[in-house]
């Protein structure tokens, strides 16, 4: 529940959605649904519904898609909605293309990211019983005039393949966080120690509502 509040937290800063964004895990496990909650101006709840015994150590395929039914759903729920106009929601199972049970919080967002989104994305999360935290990495487009230009063909070949070698990359160095260093280090020296041969860009922080 920890990671999701990081992951939906991450995600609705990320997007900059005007209203409320829900990661949600439901299925056939011990966690019949999990919520995560996240506003505009970051306010989060999160909560769970658990009605059997968790194992110390249960992957998430084990917590909520014993029997493979399990889901995750993102909503988008907007502050100034119109009236009869349903929220967007996406839906996508607890398996990869190939079949295979997803067995991190991090691996299930990736999966949606893909199939829903068509965003590839790197999602490395940890929790305790003090800290929720996570590192998102999304692809962006390549971009630019040159690439509106039936002429630039070949920079916009070139473009790409740099970009994918780069997202490449950067997403081999994310994925190399370890648990206690997401948990115990700053966002500074976490960003220094992954990417210090990149040129950072560091903005400043949204800031959450307090109460």
């Amino acid at each position: 529940l920890g990671e999701m509040a990081a992951a939906a937290v991450l995600m609705q800063g990320n997007i900059k959605f005007d209203g409320a964004l829900i990661l949600q895990i439901f299925g056939d496990g011990p966690v019949k649904v999990a919520v995560a909650e996240v506003q505009t101006d970051l306010r989060l709840r999160a909560t769970a519904s658990v009605v059997g015994a968790v194992a110390p150590g249960a992957r998430v395929d084990e917590l909520v898609n014993a029997h493979g039914k399990g889901r995750c759903a993102i909503t988008l729920d907007p502050a100034r909605r119109a009236h009869g106009v349903q929220p967007y929601q996406g839906v996508v199972p607890l398996v990869d293309e190939a079949g295979a049970p997803l067995t991190s919080l991090g691996g299930i967002i990736e999966h949606y990211m893909r199939q829903s989104e068509q965003l590839d994305t790197v999602l490395v999360l940890a929790a305790d019983e003090q800290v929720a935290a996570g590192l998102l990495i999304q692809r962006l487009p390549v971009q630019g005039q040159d690439n509106l230009s039936q002429s630039n063909v070949a920079r916009e070949d070139d473009a790409g393949e740099a970009a994918e070698d780069d997202f490449e990359r950067i997403a081999i160095l994310a994925r190399s966080l370890k648990r206690d260093e997401l948990l115990g280090l700053d966002a500074d020296t976490i960003l220094r120690r992954l990417f210090w041969e990149e040129k950072l860009m560091r903005f400043p922080p949204q800031q959450g509502s307090q109460g």
